[in-house]
């Protein structure tokens, strides 16, 4: 048998860097823009890798579970970790940065997520990036999440290692990502003795066989429909325009969170200020004596297909999680949502005002 997708012309060398011009263009970058070949866990452990090391003292930024997997890559690498962990209904803030650089002045490293879906939190990156370039130590972004919902910055921020992957507010494919790496960057892995190389986790990798080579030859064969389904997410988003794009995660938080408080049952937003609440996903509270993952499990069963999970781990009881980005960033996704939501909670003899919710959700999509 053949199919039109197995008959593709192998992606030349050429394309390939095409490709990547035009996510640098996304981030508006004038940094080196490496695309690996995998999930976007790919870039985040080989940035970490790559720099880190047993002379590094790292401060490591929680607000979601992102985080602590970072503070465990950077001990592993044999840094000295600092962790800076907040509550998951807020964000960390600039001056907890400046204070932390003040009582560890030797901190060289730090590592932030930006938005974290799993929690519904987004951090401010801008003024986070000023205080860590004043003190001069080399900024680690986890942009995931972020990228095509909010603005992603990293020349304008300070950013040395900024990943992104397409699978969620892009509304592309898993299996490629991307790292835009600064010149102090590259000097940092050059300079690290346990950089991976000759590895796939490699960046030094890329560097040296790829951009230092002009990018005329790939390292290895390239995971070609993936790459084709990069660039036409990218396509789609410079058709549209950026701003269109985070305009409609915007407006499909801000519809989510005033449906929730609509809606009532006791159901409230989990992170309590909207300047810190992330246009890719709305994590909601559920009521006292209420099991969240029941509930989205009751939802689910009426719509399956209704962008809703449960937190994770512990958070299972107590957040539901709607995941409105790429193509569920839509004001049928979040109506959707809402009203399954309260469906599941009436089940639980709670009083809900589902059409309340619904006449808020209509009313906050601007």
């Amino acid at each position: 048998m053949t199919h039109p997708f197995l008959d593709l012309a192998p992606l030349s060398a050429a394309r390939f860097a095409a490709i990547e011009d035009r996510v640098a263009r996304l981030l508006g970058t004038g940094q080196d823009v490496v695309i690996m070949q995998g999930e976007a866990l790919l870039p985040l452990e080989g940035a970490i890798r790559g720099t880190a090391g047993p002379g590094t003292t790292a401060l490591n930024v929680i607000t979601g579970p992102y985080g602590q997997t970072f503070g465990n890559w950077l001990r592993d690498c044999g840094a000295t970790v600092i962790d800076l962990a907040v509550p998951f209904h807020t964000a960390v803030t600039a001056d907890q940065i400046r204070e932390a650089f003040a009582e560890h002045p030797e901190i060289d490293f730090v590592s932030l997520v930006h938005a974290e879906a799993a929690t519904g939190n987004t951090n401010p990156v801008a003024e986070i990036g000023e205080v860590v370039r004043a003190h001069g130590a080399l900024f680690y972004l986890d942009a995931v999440a972020s990228i095509g919902a909010e603005p992603v910055l990293p020349d304008a921020w300070g950013v040395d290692l900024c990943v992104i992957g397409a699978q969620k507010a892009m509304g592309g494919p898993a299996g490629v990502s991307a790292v835009s790496v600064s010149e102090r960057a590259w000097a940092r892995m050059a300079a690290n003795p346990r950089a991976p190389r000759r590895s796939y986790l490699s960046l030094l990798d890329w560097k040296e066989r790829w951009v230092d080579g002009g990018r005329k030859a790939l390292l290895h064969a390239p995971a070609q429909l993936e790459m084709l389904a990069l660039e036409a997410c990218v396509e789609r988003i410079e058709g549209v325009g950026l701003e269109a794009v985070m305009g409609r995660h915007r407006a499909a938080a801000l519809a989510t969170r005033a449906g929730a408080v609509a809606l009532g049952a006791g159901l409230e937003p989990y992170v309590y200020d909207d300047r810190e609440a992330a246009p890719v996903a709305t994590t909601l509270r559920v009521p006292a004596g209420v099991v969240a993952s029941e509930v989205v499990a009751r939802a689910l069963a009426s719509e399956s297909a209704l962008p809703l999970a449960a937190g994770g781990g512990a958070l299972a009881k107590e957040m539901i999680r709607v995941n409105h980005y790429g193509v569920d960033a839509t004001v049928g996704a979040v109506r959707g949502s809402l009203a399954a939501l309260g469906a599941a909670l009436a089940e639980e003899g709670l009083g809900v005002d589902v059409e309340g919710a619904l006449r808020a959700v209509d009313a906050g999509w601007v």
